[in-house]
């Protein structure tokens, strides 16, 4: 038997809570094991379940913006961070990515798409809701070529570098120098920037 995914609901508003509790008892090999409401709860919680991912809603209080995820990625490396915010600005996507959060849903979506977050997140793979990367189209990116768009498409969805070699037909080797160049081109330094990055060009992630 698949262990089940344990989360942590953390959000101020109990309705908000209860919904996504009873949505989340619906999806199999999902187990909530606590709620919280506010930052020092959210403490409590990690330290008294061992908990697969936490749903974090950033607007609670005790949360000071996204160095909240930078202290929770410094204490918990293996936790997945979903955030889940009203905020659909591109800069804050990026800078919740960059601080380390695996996931951004944003509440303008519906049952099925957090569904599909939530999928992500239990095959180690990055959510970014669509909307965000929609709001980011005033942007004005780096020109990038068909293929370095294709790679840093998979990069965002989670594919390592073996497997974009075999997806491609490139040896590992050339993968790894696209993703190299293509990481030089844009000046990020992690996967996670290359999300965010791949949020603003409106590529398809999670």
């Amino acid at each position: 038997m698949i262990r089940a995914l344990k989360v942590i609901l953390a959000d101020d508003h109990a309705i908000v809570r209860e919904g996504l509790k009873l949505l989340l008892s619906t999806m199999e090999g999902i187990e909530v094991v606590a709620e919280a409401a506010d930052a020092a709860a959210v403490l409590a919680q990690l330290v008294a379940n061992d908990a697969d991912l936490l749903v974090l809603d950033l607007g609670m209080p005790g949360i000071a913006g996204v160095q909240f995820i930078r202290d929770l990625r410094g204490a918990h490396a293996k936790l997945r961070i979903l955030v889940l915010t009203a905020n659909v600005e591109p800069r804050m996507v990026t800078a919740a990515l960059e601080a380390g959060a695996d996931g951004y849903l944003t509440k303008h979506g519906d049952a099925a798409e957090i569904g599909l977050a939530i999928a992500a997140m239990r095959d180690g793979r990055p959510y970014i809701s669509p909307v965000t990367g929609a709001a980011s189209q005033s942007l004005s990116p780096i020109p990038l070529t068909r293929r370095e768009r294709e790679i840093l498409a998979l990069i965002a969805n989670g594919t390592t570098t073996p497997e974009i070699a075999a997806r491609l037909g490139i040896s590992p080797l050339t993968a790894r120098k696209h993703r190299e160049n293509l990481m030089r081109k844009l000046n990020l330094h992690n996967a996670a920037e290359l999300t965010a990055y791949a949020v603003r060009l409106g590529l398809p992630a999670g």
